[in-house]
């Protein structure tokens, strides 16, 4: 599986669609945290969201043995918009709407790679991330959708436009009003980061 890890995702799944059940091993492997953490800021339940995750494997893999995947894309973009449409339907069958909030439970910062710190950095740092959490939590949701699935999922706008259903000049707006009220809520609330 070593020589795998290597192979590009699209080689993976003609892996995967040739009998190779490594290979989709491997893309799990791969993406199931941004996969998996994108679904839980979506939907702030543990429990959901791992069954949500396993929806998506098990819709990717019906699609790919049915035949019917599009290379065109790229495997993540594609996943997450499996990812981002059960959670839709999801919400729409509890007749709610979504809200991206994240618990004290999960801070959406343990996936950066910091630099190994002394106890009382790690205290400020996990006090400024709680504070940044909870004024994400304050914006309009369809901000907060976009800030997260720019800098945490790392989609491009192209990719965002596509999984929100609007056009790139709106995602783009979005972000911009999203990082606009994140800095005036900082200034109302002078907070120090």
């Amino acid at each position: 599986m070593k020589n795998l890890t290597s192979l590009s995702d699209q080689e993976l799944v003609q892996l995967y669609m040739n009998e190779n059940s490594n290979a989709l091993s491997v893309l799990v492997e791969r993406y199931k945290d941004k996969i998996f953490t994108s679904i839980y800021l979506l939907v702030k339940d543990k429990y959901l969201a791992e069954d949500l995750f396993q929806d998506v494997f098990i819709r990717i893999i019906d699609t790919l043995r049915a035949g019917k995947y599009n290379d065109e894309g790229k495997f993540l973009p594609w996943a997450m918009r499996i990812a981002h449409n059960l959670c839709v339907d999801h919400f729409r069958k509890v007749k709610r709407s979504p809200s991206i909030k994240t618990s004290d439970d999960h801070d959406i910062f343990e996936v950066l790679n910091f630099s190994e710190a002394g106890a009382d950095q790690k205290m400020m740092t996990g006090q400024s991330h709680d504070r940044v959490r909870r004024l994400v939590d304050m914006l309009p949701e369809d901000q907060k959708e976009v800030i997260i699935l720019r800098h945490y999922a790392e989609l491009s706008f192209k990719e965002i436009s596509e999984l929100t259903n609007c056009s790139i000049n709106t995602a783009l707006g979005r972000m911009r009003y999203g990082l606009m009220n994140l800095r005036k809520m900082m200034t109302e609330k002078q907070i120090a980061l």
